[in-house]
């Protein structure tokens, strides 16, 4: 099996040199990389500059490694191209957790994507950084969660997501809850405002959710696709707005 291991939080991450060392016992890992940190990038792609790529100063015992100036989609892209296409692309582990609306701009769940985008499996795996992660504690169950996931041809993009204590593992689903905007403003060391940008949760999660696993100690798998599309939505506007009896003289 040919491993094209990836994340957002850049090539000096502790959870990249944890993740591609599990992945080795699978089969040959390639490290490709961004050279700085692209948290919550989602999947942003480089298109009005050229992309270049150099040797990793990070040595992860003997793993060929790559840097890229460039996003986490990027990466992908330019690591499947110079690699002749790998058999899957993991990304992470995140330092961070992936959960719920989060999918929506995170970096690491787009290099997954982009890798569905090529025909290819795509995992995220990410785990909580409130304390510090213990990769070591982590290793049997990323190793686990791999050798499911690997063994099942029906599942081609997963987010996965690590407590730090697991109890066991879980399938789930996205947890959805409303959220209420909120603003922090500061100075910096210059004086000048600034602000942060975060959110309050306004709902408790809901049992069979990614939230709740993680909340409950469990791993959470996800799987997930790229079809947004609402399909019992779709077919109400059907039924109701018959696309024949939609006119320009009849649309207000």
């Amino acid at each position: 099996m040919k491993i094209l291991v990836t994340n957002d939080d850049g090539i000096y991450s502790p959870g990249i040199a944890a993740l591609a060392k599990i992945a080795a016992r699978f089969g040959e890992v390639k490290i490709v990389a961004p050279d700085v940190e692209q948290s919550s990038m989602g999947h942003a792609i480089t298109a009005s500059r050229p992309l270049s790529y150099k040797k990793s100063p990070v040595d992860f015992g003997g793993i060929e490694a790559y840097r890229v100036n460039g996003t986490p989609a990027d990466c992908v892209a330019l690591g499947q191209h110079l690699w002749d296409k790998p058999d899957v692309v993991l990304s992470g582990i995140n330092m961070g957790p992936n959960l719920g609306n989060a999918m929506w701009h995170s970096g690491t769940l787009a290099a997954a994507k982009q890798a569905v985008l090529f025909g290819l499996k795509g995992i995220a795996l990410s785990t909580p950084t409130d304390i510090e992660p213990d990769f070591d504690a982590l290793d049997p169950f990323v190793e686990k969660t791999l050798h499911l996931l690997f063994n099942n041809p029906h599942l081609n993009l997963i987010n996965v997501n690590f407590p730090h204590n697991p109890q066991g593992v879980r399938w789930t689903r996205q947890s959805v809850r409303l959220y209420d905007n909120n603003i922090v403003p500061g100075l910096d060391p210059m004086g000048r405002k600034h602000y942060w940008f975060t959110v309050i949760p306004l709902e408790p999660a809901e049992e069979g959710t990614d939230r709740w696993a993680i909340e409950n100690h469990f791993v959470s798998i996800t799987p997930l696709r790229l079809d947004l599309t609402n399909e019992a939505e779709l077919l109400k506007a059907q039924l109701a707005y018959p696309i024949e009896s939609v006119t320009p003289q009849n649309v207000s």
